[in-house]
């Protein structure tokens, strides 16, 4: 066989293992869009993040609960804000399932949450009368007549449902038993399944914790209330 011919078809096995392999990669791209990556996504590492103390360092490393993927809309992120709350106010837009810190100059950090059941969801105004790191759990009465049988009282850590903080919701100087805590079911960010207090990541309620004053209001609106119109100024 000539030189030349043997180029030739040398060649041509090239380009056929160039196409196949780029027919192939387009494959599995459109498989992956329809039906995602076959096998387990690594779990995504725990966010940094400045505010963190050596406990929550600790606590979070390898926590007790799987890490949840959150889609880029519940990520925490500065927005745009149009509504006329002061500069310090939280407002809880439950429809959403947003929280928002409220900055100076139309700007506010957007955080995604867990809301309230319609049926537990509570809406008003009212401050933040305690503060509490790792707080320990109770269980209230209707939680142990919702949830069945639970604990009398749940040491402060990671695997408690009140997560790596607590802001404790007071109107009239009277706790209203609603919170807005940390959470060990990070995955449910975005929905509406808790017995009525307002969830954030553990990474997010240290954040906004970290920010908060005692004091601070607190607008919580109910479903079809109306959500602030914000737009996304650049992620934290």
């Amino acid at each position: 066989m000539s030189r030349g011919v043997k180029g030739i078809l040398v060649t041509g096995i090239t380009v056929t293992t160039l196409l196949t392999s780029v027919a192939t990669a387009s494959a599995q791209n459109i498989f992956e869009a329809l039906f995602g990556r076959l096998g387990p996504a690594p779990a995504p590492a725990p966010v940094p993040d400045a505010n963190f103390t050596a406990r929550d360092r600790q606590q979070l490393a390898n926590p007790p609960y799987r890490q949840a993927w959150i889609p880029p809309a519940y990520r925490r992120q500065i927005v745009h804000y149009h509504r006329k709350e002061a500069p310090g106010t939280i407002l809880v837009d439950t429809d959403a399932r947003y929280v928002y810190y409220v900055l100076p100059e139309g700007k506010a950090i957007r955080y995604g949450a867990i809301v309230g059941e319609d049926a537990q969801a509570w809406s008003g105004v009212a401050e933040v009368g305690r503060r509490e790191e790792w707080p320990g759990w109770t269980p209230t009465a209707n939680e142990r007549r919702r949830l069945g049988p639970l604990p009398n009282y749940v040491e402060g850590g990671a695997a408690n449902p009140m997560g790596a903080r607590g802001l404790y919701l007071y109107s009239g100087g009277q706790d209203t038993l609603y919170r807005i805590h940390g959470t060990n079911q990070p995955g449910w960010i975005g929905h509406a399944i808790s017995s009525g207090c307002i969830r954030l990541t553990n990474e997010d309620v240290i954040d906004l914790y970290s920010r908060v004053k005692m004091g601070a209001v607190v607008v919580v609106l109910g479903p079809k209330q109306g959500a602030p119109r914000t737009a996304s100024a650049g992620a934290l």
